[in-house]
């Protein structure tokens, strides 16, 4: 079986056919976000820290950072926010960028292996990108597609992603570190794209034997009810193979669908994850807390 290791300084986290789905959570983005976008442009972090907290908080096991913001200093940002990040939480990051130079600046401060997010098959992005990854020791995001765009075929895809596995393979970088993302397209724009994306896990599971990720919340693109079709998407996701994706954990819908995904595949022993999650608190801790919640009160009155 393959594994991919990624750590922080205090933590470990394994993606495997064989392991918990892992969660990557996917706030820490300024695209579309424009209040954060400006704090951050601004030396504010704060948000970033609020935002870091509770995705851990919700279930997040690892976390992706970007600094992507139009005309700011992102190698600096995202260098900072890396450094803040793992100060703030202990789980393994995600260092998101398509500017090589940032990249290197956040590979600079990381302490661990972390993940780069990503490289694709484009010969540039290959020369640039896989000798840092080997540079660092790191493990990598491989996206489907290269100079001829982003094919609907998966079969195509899926030889993007072989070809990348065997350019870093020249780097001395193991497929264990390669972590391939076939690119989920949204379904409200092409009907089979969900029957495409099993197909394509299937192969990159069975023959190529890598693990995978995906940005979730593309495949409900356009569609009414997201979360609810999001929530469909992941449990048959992990089914045909998917070992992680990077979402919004504080979605509970879907982290009850990966959390049930799991124990339907055996891969939450004991069901002890499931339980932690939603087990109904006991009456004395219910009882305890809401003496401590009128304790509170009253002092806040008098």
């Amino acid at each position: 079986m393959t594994e991919t290791v990624i750590t922080s300084d205090k933590k470990k986290v394994v993606l495997g056919f064989d392991k918990r789905f892992v969660m990557i959570g996917e706030r820490i983005n300024p695209t579309g976000r424009k209040l954060l976008a400006a704090e951050m442009a601004a030396g504010d972090y704060s948000r970033v820290v609020s935002d870091a907290l509770a995705q851990v908080e919700a279930g997040a096991q690892m976390l992706d950072v970007n600094a992507g913001i139009p005309l700011a200093d992102e190698p600096k940002i995202l260098a900072e926010c890396i450094k803040l990040v793992q100060d703030t939480v202990d789980v393994p990051l995600s260092i998101d960028s398509s500017i090589v130079e940032a990249l290197e600046a956040g590979l600079a401060v990381y302490k661990g292996k972390p993940l780069v997010n990503s490289v694709t098959g484009e010969e540039e992005r290959l020369e640039r990108v896989l000798p840092l990854v080997k540079k660092y020791g790191a493990a990598v995001v491989a996206i489907s597609n290269d100079e001829t765009g982003i094919s609907e075929d998966p079969d195509v895809r899926y030889e993007v992603a072989k070809k990348i596995v065997e350019r870093a393979a020249d780097y001395g970088i193991p497929r264990e570190d390669i972590v391939v993302d076939p690119l989920v397209m949204p379904v409200g724009a092409i009907n089979d794209a969900g029957l495409k994306l099993m197909h394509l896990l299937r192969r990159l599971q069975g023959e190529l034997k890598v693990n995978t990720t995906c940005g979730a919340s593309n495949f409900s693109f356009g569609l009414p009810n997201r979360r609810g079709l999001n929530a469909s998407f992941l449990p048959m996701m992990i089914g045909a193979g998917m070992t992680s994706a990077i979402m919004n954990p504080l979605h509970l819908e879907d982290i009850q669908a990966i959390l049930g995904a799991d124990v339907v595949m055996g891969h939450d022993p004991n069901c002890m994850s499931w339980i932690k999650k939603f087990r109904e608190p006991q009456p004395e801790a219910a009882e305890g807390a809401a003496g401590a919640g009128r304790r509170e009160r009253r002092r806040a009155r008098g």
